[in-house]
């Protein structure tokens, strides 16, 4: 088959993973945790060092990588926030050009009810089921986290693992997320305590080898059309639950020692004293969960480069590998304890910053093959660029990321971006919003980060500041201290600009607003002549 750089791919094969630090790969750094399977796709393609996420909890992260655009212009800004039928995604930019776009896994898509329910959709069939799933066809959708106690129907995986002999109203949560307890009895994944214990269902069974067959499934059948397959995996997310063997493969030993320091804990600003008093952060600051927690994590991580691993030997098998474009990222991090904190929601490097292997079968990326970016870039950039890889038209007036095949072909025109973006809101944590007294509409952080500072603004409190040269650990907040004023002046400006900059008129192309005036004295529209 020929890799002529000109020609279009065919497929593209997009892989999220759900919490997944950049630095809990060995391609990253990690220096006990080995992902030789994730390393060979960083070997045949182009690792991105610093990429960011435009959200920092699941739902907003994947709307913005789905959309193509920053929270503020989608508007899904936290999870369970419905994503508006308004919004186009990646289906939607690819099913008009005949590309079948299908899911396997995990998405966080809210539906739009009201919206579809406004429009007369019939959400069950055609565009209004496709709405309702973020644009995309839900070949095999589970986005999992079922509550212990909430009776399960309607689900393949758990209908699936029913079949297999796991009898319960809730088989997801009393088996593949939870273990067994010397008489029997259920030891929940949801309290970490029993992380170190093996889940209750045989390896094969477990959620990241079946989201992998499911993947297989799709690929045998997908037949001569193009396709774009969103594979999009639940772990490491929460419940900290391994199968065996992969729930023993690391030890207290094998943890890193988090990145904290007491001075974080001195005059805290109060939406990060806040969020040091949620539960989860409350946990991961005793070094008893971090050494329960973390080698589970790292177990799972292990499972998922293994089953990456199984997925990419098919696809070279069947010749896949030689026509499709494979885009590897996560939706955020997890604190696992760093800076005081667990969980995410904030703007840390170990929540923002997430793996980006980018592999371009095709000639012209010979020449970074196997290579690593420092350009700044986001995963917004990840629409634009599966449109550039199959030969599509970018649609500039929905369109806030930029393809990032230019950086990836060696382009020597291409560069990162000058900053990137990151937002959040506070407003769905009592922990947080309650002691500061502030209105849900007054919740917002938006964190902009360049080569060298951090900058976070929060409505109505101090911002935050970390000089990421001189502080790289992000231990000494600068956001209150004079002598930085000058800084938080300038990036406060840039922030600004950046809002000022937003698609705003996403229903219009510019060319078309171009041609405006010329169409309007064609039609003979002569306003105000005499």
């Amino acid at each position: 088959m020929s890799r002529s750089s000109a020609r279009p791919l065919r497929n593209v094969l997009f892989v999220m993973c759900d919490q997944l630090r950049a630095d809990y790969l060995s391609c990253y750094g990690h220096p006990r945790l080995h992902t030789p399977h994730i390393d060979a796709l960083a070997a045949r393609g182009l690792r991105f060092d610093r990429a960011f996420v435009q959200g920092a909890v699941c739902g907003a992260s994947r709307m913005s990588t789905y959309t193509g655009r920053y929270v503020s212009s989608h508007g899904a800004m936290w999870n369970f926030v419905p994503l508006s039928v308004g919004q186009k995604t990646l289906g939607d930019h690819l099913r008009a050009h005949g590309v079948r776009c299908a899911l396997v896994g995990k998405t966080h898509v809210e539906p739009d009810t009201e919206g579809a329910a406004r429009l007369g959709l019939d959400v069950s069939q055609g565009a209004g089921l496709l709405a309702m799933h973020g644009g995309f066809e839900p070949y095999a959708r589970d986005d999992g986290i079922w509550p212990p106690g909430f009776k399960v129907s309607g689900n393949a995986y758990c209908d699936w693992l029913r079949e297999r002999g796991y009898a319960s109203d809730n088989p997801w949560h009393d088996f593949a997320n939870s273990g067994r307890g010397p008489g029997g009895e259920i030891r929940s994944g949801w309290e970490m305590r029993w992380a170190g214990l093996p889940a209750a269902v045989a390896e094969p069974h477990s959620e990241t080898p079946y989201t992998t067959d499911r993947a297989i499934d799709f690929m045998r059948e997908a037949g001569d059309r193009p396709w774009v397959l969103h594979l999009s995996y639940i772990k490491p997310h929460w419940p900290y639950v391994a199968p065996a063997p992969y729930h023993a493969m690391y030890g207290p030993r094998d943890v890193l020692p988090a990145v904290r320091g007491e001075a974080e804990r001195q005059d805290a600003h109060p939406v990060l004293a806040g969020f040091r008093d949620d539960t989860a952060s409350r946990s991961f600051s005793r070094d008893e969960v971090r050494e329960t927690v973390i080698p589970t994590y790292m177990g799972l991580v292990k499972q998922l480069d293994d089953q990456l691993g199984r997925l990419f030997g098919f696809m070279a098998a069947q010749g896949l590998d030689r026509d499709t474009l494979v885009v590897f990222t996560s939706d955020h991090g997890d604190y696992l304890g760093d800076h005081w904190l667990g969980e995410k929601e904030l703007f840390h490097e170990p929540i923002v910053r997430v793996p980006l292997i980018v592999v371009d079968p095709r000639e012209r990326a010979d020449a970074t093959r196997g290579g690593a970016s420092a350009a700044l870039v986001e995963c917004i950039d990840i629409v634009p660029t599966v449109l550039d890889a199959l030969g599509l038209p970018q649609p500039a007036q929905w369109l806030e990321g930029r393809s990032l095949l230019p950086l990836v072909r060696a382009d020597p025109r291409a560069a990162g971006k000058d900053f990137v973006v990151c937002e959040n809101s506070y407003a769905f944590r009592d922990s947080v919003r309650l002691p500061l007294g502030q209105p849900v509409e007054r919740c917002h952080m938006t964190m902009l980060r360049d080569a060298r500072w951090k900058f976070v603004h929060v409505e109505d409190l101090p911002p935050m500041l970390f000089d990421l040269e001189a502080d790289p650990g992000e231990l000494v907040d600068l956001g209150r201290d004079p002598a930085f004023a000058w800084v938080r002046e300038r990036m406060l400006a840039r922030m600004f600009d950046w809002l000022r900059e937003r698609r705003r008129f996403p229903t219009i192309a510019p060319a078309a607003v171009e041609a405006w005036n010329r169409r309007e004295r064609e039609a003979g529209i002569l306003i105000g002549a005499w």
